[in-house]
This record gives structure tokens, C-alpha cells and sequence, in this order.
């Protein structure tokens, strides 16, 4: 009976919040606010509810210290939201969105802080599983990444 219990909250939880996740998440990067409403609305999630909304909660720790004032509060903030993104990625390596989370990531770091290792990686995963995603958000939003990503070369841009 736990069992069903604590599958029926993740189910519910995933659908509750990861359409608006999705949107809110490329807007996140430059406004403060909605990275705030978005580190609220995956507060309480954990690895064991559910690894995409985990995975986005590292990636807005990583934004949270884009958006902090101090040295101190940016670097924090960087390594909590790397261990979450990894955390995730380790639970579950063959899921497309959670490589595209970690690849838009460390793409956008800055280099001082060394989180690019897998970009080559996660890009070839993408590339060779992105045509297994059926339409939708996720799809929509990954293919607007592709076109605008300095990771991904004009011919690999060419069939998005």
C-alpha cells in the first residue's frame, strides 16, 4: 500500500509542476523572480520523487548563484546545484531531458568553474535520441536550445 501511495504522489507531483517547470525554466536564466518561483515550487522535491523536478532544482541552484551578490553564496550554491544535477543524471543516465538539463548547464557556467565534462557527451545523446521524443514541451524546448546553443555545430543545427 506505501508502495502505490508514494507512486501516485510522484505521478502526481511530475504532472502538478513539470509543464510549468518548462516554461519557467529558459526564462529563469535572466530574471531573478522566476528563478526565485521556481526554487519554491521544487523546494520539497527529492531525488526519490522524482529525478527530472530533482534535476531542475540543481540547475536552479546553479541560477540562484548566477543571481547571488556574494563570492561565497555563488560558489555554494554552484556546488549544491552540481551535486543535485549529477545525482540525478547518475539515477537515471538514459533519460533525454535529464542530459539537456546538464548540458544547458554546463554550457552556460562559466569556465572558471570547470563543469563541462560531459557536454560531449550529453550532446551526442541528445542528437542520437532526440528523434524518440514525441511532441510536446520537452521536444519544443530542447530543439529551441539546440538552435540557439553555441555547443551544437550549423550541421547539427541543420535537421531542428
Amino acid at each position: 500500500m506505501k508502495l502505490v501511495l508514494v507512486g501516485f504522489l510522484s505521478f502526481f507531483l511530475f504532472f502538478i509542476h513539470i509543464e510549468e517547470v518548462r516554461k519557467l525554466y529558459p526564462e529563469a536564466i535572466e530574471d531573478t523572480s522566476k528563478t526565485d518561483n521556481l526554487n519554491e515550487l521544487l523546494a520539497t522535491i527529492t531525488l526519490e520523487n522524482n529525478a527530472v523536478l530533482y534535476c531542475y532544482k540543481g540547475a536552479v541552484f546553479t541560477l540562484k548563484a548566477k543571481h547571488a551578490k556574494t563570492v561565497k553564496d555563488k560558489k555554494e550554491f554552484f556546488q549544491e546545484g552540481v551535486a543535485i544535477i549529477e545525482a540525478a543524471v547518475a539515477s537515471n543516465p538514459e533519460n533525454i531531458e535529464l542530459r539537456f538539463i546538464r548540458l544547458s548547464v554546463q554550457e552556460n557556467a562559466p569556465k572558471i568553474v570547470k563543469y563541462r565534462d560531459a557536454m560531449e557527451a550529453d550532446k551526442n545523446f541528445i542528437l542520437q535520441h532526440f528523434s524518440e521524443l514525441k511532441g510536446g514541451s520537452l521536444k519544443n524546448m530542447i530543439q529551441k536550445y539546440i538552435k540557439d546553443s553555441k555547443a551544437f555545430s550549423d550541421t547539427e543545427k541543420l535537421g531542428f
